[in-house]
């Protein structure tokens, strides 16, 4: 009898345990679906509202097993616990999904600066900073270059001499040669700087170490412009340079750069490569001084959002930082992906070395793996002094650059659709969580399920291109040496046609739902012709809007002057009686020729003149030059 009155105690015990372990499983599983937050909001609704039905009933059966004393409970206590495993499993894969994802959005983007030295300095620590001199930026909205340094400088006490820089260029070149003995610098400052165009950085790794390095979390504002992405969105891709397989502390480089344009309701995609040379106003610099764009990478993600949305007139609404590694990753875990190469070549690997860790590639449809396809997205030069002429045949240059990005992003995109098993979904999540930063919200980058479940249901196995329309945009323009004063050089610019930035434009806007497209009345076609997809941009010429300020060494004083006054430069005649060429042409101007005029306030300009002025003839000559002025000056 006592042991009869122990069994059933037993088995009340053990219903409620089970019981108790199918509601905290349900409630998880409830839990978990409510963070899918836009996906198939009315199945999760009703799965739901299934859910607590199920849990009810339950426990009523609970409830009358246990009245009825039912022999069948043992079966029944079974149920309930391989309904619940079930209900755990599928909620631990759902809240790792939401993590992973969740892993992606970037609330705040970290800076890193990093006080460096020469490598034969014998400092090997910031502690050991006590005597020389100390170089940061002088512009105070840098993160990185001035403001995390004042902060270092501050906190461990420094008493050294420090001096302030225009540009990271004058401060390493300074460092590099022992005017100034320390320089704060970006935390991945070799990557950055080691390939710059128009100085010898190459060594840079070599020749400097780094003694501390400070970082710092910047929150972003607030995203809230689009909740769902159900209206037309811009996205800005943005190529990082990094020594591991890990997007955190990666510096972003500003060398691919691609503009995107999708509207949810045609699926049709804009897609335009801004080439690193673009001439344009830099929004973070000084009066939006002109500049590379690429060089607006040095100042993060928000100064290159910045300009590009000044330049094309367009907003953008998110941006995707992508490590180039994890580019690499990537393609394998999807097993590779068909690509039609445009030309033989070689180029670097994923850690940009040559030798026998050169990647080659042939011409015409190739299936490619990770380093194939990265080395494909890098390519812009020759490398004729690396490999034969076998692999260096054909035109390279940045915009070649920018259309093979575009062709492995097409492939890239069609190969997503040939993912059938979980694990590699997964395995992609995990790969994109850590070589992916965005500044899109969690349940916005979910809301990205809607627009794909729409393209796969229409694809029905076609290529996903053939589905979503693709057009293609070009920036043209001409090329042209335009005076750096950071480098001291006459450095290659890409200027771009104001035409060709008004079709991009307008093309952008149209897709964005901003602008109305116009209709096409006429439309010629011939069957003997193959067709080519049209590039809009492409052919666009007409003006540019840099002038360059002129050579005036050797034209007459008037004519220098008239010209000068033409430009709207304000200008002052320095006299000297002695120099090389005739008498009244200009010797020298104090600013180089081939400047942006747009950056020349004022100009001297130094002319010989054999007979001394007298002050009576200058005063004639200050006011018959307006905006112009003379100076007598006696020189040998």
């Amino acid at each position: 009898m006592r042991s009869l009155k122990k069994t059933k105690g037993n088995n009340k015990i053990l219903y409620f345990i089970v019981l108790i372990f199918t509601f905290i499983s349900s409630f998880l599983m409830l839990y978990s679906l409510s963070l899918l937050n836009g996906i198939e909001d009315k199945i999760r609704l009703l799965f739901s509202i299934d859910l607590v039905i199920i849990l009810i009933f339950f426990f009523y059966l609970t409830i009358k097993f246990l009245k009825n004393k039912n022999k069948r409970h043992t079966l029944f206590i079974i149920f309930l616990m391989f309904y619940s495993i079930l209900l755990l499993v599928a909620s631990y894969y759902i809240k790792r999904t939401y993590k992973v994802i969740d892993k992606m959005t970037s609330n705040s983007t970290t800076y890193y600066s990093s006080l460096i030295t020469l490598k034969e300095n014998k400092a090997n620590t910031i502690s050991d900073v006590t005597t020389g001199s100390i170089g940061y930026l002088s512009d105070s909205s840098s993160i990185d270059g001035n403001q995390i340094p004042k902060e270092i400088i501050k906190t461990e006490k420094i008493k050294n001499k420090t001096v302030e820089y225009d540009s990271y260029v004058n401060l390493i070149e300074d460092l590099l040669k022992g005017e100034v003995d320390y320089a704060f610098v970006p935390g991945n400052y070799v990557l950055m700087f080691s390939n710059l165009d128009g100085v010898d950085f190459e060594e840079l790794e070599d020749d400097t170490k780094v003694l501390y390095t400070k970082q710092k979390d910047i929150s972003n504002e607030a995203n809230l412009k689009n909740n769902n992405l159900k209206d037309p969105f811009t996205v800005l891709i943005m190529g990082v340079d990094s020594e591991n397989e890990n997007i955190k502390g990666s510096s972003f480089n500003g060398d691919a750069l691609m503009l995107l344009t999708f509207n949810p309701t045609t699926l049709n995609t804009t897609i335009l490569s801004i080439p690193r040379d673009s001439y344009v106003p830099i929004a973070c610099f000084t009066n939006k001084k002109k500049n590379k764009i690429t060089h607006a990478a040095w100042y993060g993600e928000d100064c290159m959002m910045d300009t590009i949305e000044d330049f094309l007139d367009v907003e953008i609404d998110y941006y995707v930082k992508i490590n180039f590694k994890g580019v690499v990753k990537l393609i394998d875990t999807l097993g590779g992906i068909d690509v039609e190469v445009p030309y033989s070549f070689c180029e670097q690997d994923s850690n940009r070395k040559f030798g026998k860790n050169t990647i080659y590639v042939k011409e015409g449809m190739q299936h490619l793996n990770g380093e194939q396809a990265l080395a494909l997205s890098r390519n812009r030069k020759t490398n004729a002094n690396k490999c034969s002429s076998e692999w260096t045949k054909g035109v390279r240059n940045d915009f070649v650059r920018g259309q093979n990005q575009q062709l492995v992003l097409r492939s890239l995109l069609n190969s997503l659709k040939n993912i059938k098993d979980l694990d590699t979904v997964y395995n992609l999540l995990n790969t994109i969580s850590n070589n992916m930063e965005t500044n899109m919200t969690t349940n916005e980058i979910l809301s990205l399920y809607n627009i794909g479940k729409d393209i796969i249901v229409k694809a029905d196995g076609s290529k996903m291109e053939d589905l979503i329309g693709f057009q293609r945009l070009y920036l043209n323009g001409e090329d042209a040496r335009i005076y750096d004063s950071a480098t001291g050089l006459n450095l290659y610019n890409y200027v771009l046609y104001n035409n060709s930035i008004k079709a991009v434009t307008n093309t952008m806007k149209i897709n964005l739902g901003i602008k109305k497209p116009t209709m096409i009345k006429k439309f010629n076609f011939d069957i003997n012709k193959e067709y080519k997809e049209e590039v809009i941009g492409k052919n666009e010429t007409g003006s540019t809007s840099v002038i360059k300020l002129p050579n005036f060494i050797g034209l007459n004083e008037d004519t220098a002057l008239k010209k000068a006054q033409n430009l709207g430069i304000s200008t002052t005649i320095k006299y000297v009686t002695n120099g090389n060429g005739e008498n009244l042409t200009v010797l020298k101007q104090s600013i180089v020729a081939g400047t942006d005029v747009s950056n020349v306030k004022s100009l001297i300009l130094t002319v010989l003149k054999e007979d001394k002025v007298d002050s009576n003839v200058e005063n004639d000559l200050e006011s018959s030059n307006i905006g112009s002025n003379l100076e007598t000056n006696q020189e040998s």
